[in-house]
């Protein structure tokens, strides 16, 4: 048992504990970023492609410029916030800095003034995705800021993606109801959500969503205290260059930095074709679809509160194997639903299958946010430097890569297909297509995502080995 003292002693060496008001607000900061970022994931592809009027070619190509662009300003981001501590906080300033513009260019995304104009198209996504990163990059460090005790760094990733989830929860299930809520509805009384005349629905939709986003951004910077971050002497040499450096001699970062690219590809594609799914293969109206979706987001709320508990049980490994098994088993249960005509069409089967799907999902994928401060502690462990903003920086590329996939796959996937969106009935051929964006590619996706993460060394013990080692030698 600990004693006062030995717990005040803790405390005092950045073993800090959080009361649930500060958890709650950490958690807020991406919840914030999934109402608006998660919207752009799942449904701009839809819009741009259904409503603004651009082909799925030229909206895929867009994808992967975007995540060019990406890929240059990321690590311009992070050495910017290692060296910099703005007045407002090191890493919690961009919350405010960087949740007020990219509020309007979320907003700008949806705005059909220039119809089919790949320009305009350009300016906004580019600038949406360069504010997202502004916000992203501070907000992944902000994390390892608050405290080096792993358990409670558990304990906040937990309530940070069960609070992502909410925002993914109100985003997919939510977002095709708002819309149709605002949408001209056609004779039969449906709302119309996939046409040119819905366009200032999904305008005001997407203004509400980034609007509340804001205002949680704002939450979360008044929540959190920065207390583990590295004096501003010992960053003033921080460079560019320390990312490529930081990413050669940390073997736990490369690790985590695959299992990104991996996992978000999987994720990013499978929510970019769940409307398509829906929408065409299934026939669905948009409250089915609003179910599907929902149900993306649904199982964070049984099974995340549990995360500390399974991770003590199995150990982190043992984790990962198990919920990637099982969100590999919903896809093929999803894959057989889709293909046998006499299970096609009941629907409850579809539900459970991505119910199941989604369990793994989202266990495995939230979970890895908790081995990002870790692979910091043993970077500042070997070389002497906490540079949480390259680290997160770096980890940013490859979770934008994996992102990028998201918007390039399915786009190439759709034109291979002659998808064609004018048609309310797709080919037998299209519809194949976006099959195998909905189950095929992100199964063997998670396949590879389990290789790379059996990779990963830092047990729980090392880790508090590194965290007390640190602090005695700064002592």
């Amino acid at each position: 048992m600990v004693t006062p003292h030995n717990s005040i002693e803790k405390e005092s060496s950045g073993f800090y504990h959080l009361n649930w008001l500060q958890r709650i607000g950490f958690g807020s900061g991406d919840m914030a970023q999934n109402l608006i970022y998660q919207t752009i994931c799942m449904y701009l592809l839809f819009f741009y492609t259904n409503i603004y009027g651009l082909s799925a070619g030229d909206a895929a190509t867009m994808f992967l410029v975007v995540r060019l662009v990406d890929v240059l300003w990321d690590p311009l981001v992070g050495t910017f916030v290692d060296k910099h501590t703005p007045r407002w906080g090191k890493y919690r300033s961009y919350l405010v800095l960087g949740g007020i513009p990219l509020t309007g260019f979320a907003i700008l995304c949806f705005w059909d003034g220039f119809s089919g104009s790949l320009l305009y198209a350009y300016i906004t996504y580019v600038g949406m995705s360069m504010c997202y990163t502004l916000i992203n990059v501070p907000y992944g460090a902000l994390n390892s800021s608050l405290t080096r005790d792993t358990n409670e760094i558990t304990i906040l990733t937990s309530v940070r993606m069960f609070m992502a989830n909410v925002g993914g929860l109100a985003v997919a299930s939510g977002i095709p109801l708002v819309v149709a809520f605002f949408a001209p509805k056609d004779s039969k009384g449906e709302a119309i959500i996939n046409a040119q005349q819905s366009s200032q629905a999904w305008f005001i939709t997407m203004a509400l969503y980034a609007v509340v986003g804001l205002v949680l951004l704002f939450f979360c910077f008044s929540q959190c205290h920065e207390r583990v971050v590295m004096d501003a002497k010992e960053t003033s040499n921080v460079r560019v260059s320390d990312l490529w450096k930081e990413f050669v001699r940390n073997r736990p970062l490369r690790v985590l930095a695959f299992f990104f690219i991996t996992a978000f590809a999987m994720m990013s594609v499978g929510n970019a074709a769940g409307s398509y799914y829906m929408t065409y293969n299934m026939q669905a109206t948009s409250s089915q679809l609003s179910v599907f979706m929902g149900l993306g987001s649904v199982p964070a709320f049984i099974f995340m509160p549990m995360v500390p508990a399974i991770k003590r049980r199995v150990g982190k490994r043992g984790m990962f194997n198990i919920f990637l098994s099982i969100a590999i088993v919903g896809m093929v249960i999803l894959y057989i639903v889709s293909m046998v005509p006499s299970l096609k069409h009941q629907l409850w089967l579809v539900y459970v299958a991505q119910f199941i799907k989604s369990t793994g999902v989202i266990v495995a994928t939230g979970y890895m946010w908790a081995l990002v401060p870790e692979v910091i502690s043993y970077g500042e462990y070997t070389t002497g430097r906490r540079i949480s903003g390259i680290v997160n920086a770096l980890t940013g590329i490859f979770f934008k890569a994996g992102m990028a996939l998201g918007g390039v796959v399915p786009g190439l996937v759709l034109a291979y297909v002659h998808f064609d969106a004018q048609a309310k009935v797709q080919t037998p051929m299209a519809e194949q297509g976006i099959l195998w964006l909905v189950c095929v590619i992100p199964a063997l996706l998670l396949v590879l995502a389990m290789w790379i993460i059996s990779k990963y060394e830092l047990t729980d013990e090392l880790v508090d080995c590194i965290n007390r080692d640190i602090e005695q030698k700064q002592k």
